[in-house]
Formats: structure tokens, sequence, C-alpha cells
């Protein structure tokens, strides 16, 4: 029995929440594409989040191995954020928070992954529906990745298409041989709630120098009420 079989969680209720219909991946990925998606991936990429919302998915890190290539720059990566896992290895707790970015009428992402030693490691990161490809990821500093969005019936697939940098109103799409390699990212639904989030970094010469899996599950998502005039 694999990792994410012993994994899974028993069937849990449907959690119902006040939120609004979000069309964008929907019109990003095209009818066709999104109508092959399982319905509980249609629904976690098909809500808008309103103010004081939030969904949240916890889980854990299965597995993360790295080549040393993969380790030196997760490490020199620190200087922007630290977008990619820092740790070789696995059967850590791990948490996501997606909530809606206003200004930009994107998506911020936050990631907490536990370490063996230390405080947590904790990745930002924003969605914005913009660029050639319809999607961008900013890492931080100014850097960010185009993105290409694929879907099937198991699940939604991003992959990189280029890198740029951004200094105010100018972007700097980064040459082939400056790019750190070749990133997909595979949300893959398991049924009973449970997705995994597999991240993987191939560079052209060095070969594969990451790959994480990891496996969370559905929470209830957060919402602030506010009532009689009071917060």
């Amino acid at each position: 029995m694999s990792m994410i079989q012993r994994s899974l969680p028993a069937a849990t209720p449907e959690v119902r929440t006040a939120t609004l219909a979000d069309l964008r991946f929907r019109q990003l990925l095209g009818a066709p594409a999104w109508d092959r998606l399982p319905a509980t991936v249609q629904r976690r990429f098909g809500k808008r989040l309103g103010p004081g919302q939030s969904a949240s998915y916890a889980g854990q890190v299965l597995d993360c191995r790295m080549s040393a290539s993969g380790w030196l720059l997760a490490q020199l990566c620190r200087l922007i954020g630290a977008p990619l896992p820092l740790n070789r290895g696995g059967d850590l707790a791990a948490v996501v928070s997606v909530t809606e970015d206003a200004a930009t009428g994107g998506q911020v992402w936050t990631r907490l992954y536990a370490r063996k030693h230390g405080f947590p490691q904790v990745i930002h990161s924003a969605k914005r529906f913009a660029g050639p490809t319809g999607l961008e990821e900013y890492l931080g500093l100014g850097f960010g990745i185009a993105l290409k969005v694929a879907a099937d019936s198991d699940g939604i697939h991003f992959a990189s298409d280029h890198y740029f940098l951004r200094l105010g109103a100018l972007r700097l799409r980064l040459p082939r041989w400056l790019a750190p390699g070749h990133l997909t990212i595979d949300h893959l639904d398991r049924g009973a709630g449970a997705f995994t989030f597999t991240l993987t970094l191939r560079h052209r010469l060095l070969g594969e120098m990451m790959r994480q899996t990891s496996l969370f599950h559905d929470q209830a998502s957060q919402h602030i009420m506010r009532e009689n005039g009071h917060d």
C-alpha cells in the first residue's frame, strides 16, 4: 500500500460556505477542459473568497528529494523569500491557506511546512490572472513565473512557461539559460476530500533537481461574520 493510500482519511461531509462562484480558472482553461476536472477540484478552484474569508488545506509532506544542485538553488532562493522547499525528507506537517488579493484581483497562497529542527518554513506567493499565459505567480523581490494551466480527469496541472523580473512597470523576461529549470505542479484529486500536491523542478542539463509530494485535506473555509455593527 502506497504512502498516499495509507494517509487517506475516511470520507468527510462536504462543508458548505457562503462563497461566490469564481470563473477565472474556468475561463483560463476553457469550458471543455474545466468540465473534465473532478467535481471536488472544480469546487476548490471555483470559489471566490470575499473579504475576511480564507480556504485552508492541512496535511503532510510525504516526501521531498532534491539533488545537490537543487538543494543549493533552494538555499540561494532564500534571498527572494525561500519559495522552494529547504529540506529533504517527509512525514512533516503542512498547511496551506488561500486568501483573495483585492489589490490585484488575484490570490495569495501561504504555505507552512514543519521542519525537524527550528521554526516551520513559511512560503508566500501571489497568483495573478495576467501576462501572456493568463496566469503569473509572484515570488518575491519582483521575480515571478508565467504559468500554463491544463486539466484532465485526475486534476489540474501547472507548468512554467518562462521566468521574469518586474521592476516597477518594466517586465523583463529572463533568458532560458538563466532559468532555474522547468517547474511543474500537479494537483491530483484523491477522493474523500483529499488531494496530492506535487512540485517538480527539472533542469535541461542537470536533470531532476527537486520533487516534493504532499497530501492535503479540505478544511472548513473561514470567514468573519459581522452582526449588529460589531466585528
